[in-house]
């Protein structure tokens, strides 16, 4: 569990500073680092995910460091709980500047004979929720890319190596990263002239929760391969996120593909 000091001083030079951002997922993992990591540097972030003590106890450790944080529990495969969710958000805290679009399930094994339930679950979160949030984030997030601070703003889709990759028994969280690549560019092209930078990160393997999902005999593949990685640390592809929210007006990044060193 990660305690970063933001201390006041060192957040009123934070390049986010007056600025809110919306992280989802933000319970565990990637999620919760990229909030801390976003409140370092100045911003007021919004904690989207279910489990409402974690948010409770992240938001908590924000507001101890000296940062400002909201936990919002919200299940964003449900669309009217996505929307209330941004809604809630620009409400308490009265704009809305970065979305990290960072919650998503992986649960591996064959196409033959598979659990179409397990599907219908990671299609919910990976490819539902995730335009959900967006859209219901883009209005607030074009009227931000007009106004100071920054005038832009930053939509980041957490996809993975999975989004570039195909592998046997990978097939529908395959699936799911490449739709997130292909509704990553398409916004892109829509929305970035009007200064709402739209960006994917793929991270390869990362020591978080989401493969523990799994069990049998991809469970032991999962497991297999951190014991022979030295693989990334959720606040690494945080890092990449504060990089690709943190530049200047004139500069958008598109992608980052993220790998720990063992797998390049």
């Amino acid at each position: 569990m990660e305690n970063t000091k933001l201390g006041s001083a060192e957040q009123s030079r934070g390049k986010l500073t007056g600025t809110v951002a919306v992280v989802t997922g933000a319970s565990s993992g990637i999620g919760e680092a990229t909030a801390l990591r976003l409140a370092q540097e100045g911003a007021s972030v919004a904690l989207v995910a279910r489990r409402a003590d974690r948010l409770d106890d992240l938001a908590a450790r924000i507001k101890d460091a000296g940062g400002t944080a909201l936990a919002v529990p919200a299940d964003i495969t449900d669309r009217a709980q996505a929307e209330d969710a941004v809604q809630t958000v620009v409400d308490r805290l009265g704009r809305l500047d970065v979305l990290v679009n960072n919650a998503g399930l992986m649960l591996l094994g064959p196409v033959v004979g598979a659990d179409v339930d397990e599907w219908e679950r990671m299609l919910a979160i990976n490819v539902q929720g995730l335009p959900y949030t967006t859209n219901a984030a883009l209005p607030h997030l074009l009227e931000a890319a007009d106004d100071d601070p920054r005038r832009v703003a930053d939509v980041v889709n957490i996809s993975s190596i999975a989004g570039r990759v195909a592998w046997a028994n990978y097939g529908v969280y395959n699936l799911t990263k490449f739709g997130v690549n292909g509704f990553t560019e398409s916004l892109r092209q829509e929305v970035t002239k009007r200064h709402v930078r739209v960006g994917v990160i793929e991270p390869g393997g990362t020591a978080t929760e989401l493969g523990s999902h799994n069990s049998g005999a991809m469970l032991d593949h999962i497991d297999d391969f951190l014991a022979a990685t030295e693989v990334l640390e959720a606040k690494d592809i945080a890092d990449a996120v504060a990089y690709m929210v943190t530049r200047p007006r004139h500069a958008s990044v598109a992608e980052l593909w993220v790998m720990p060193t063992d797998q390049a």
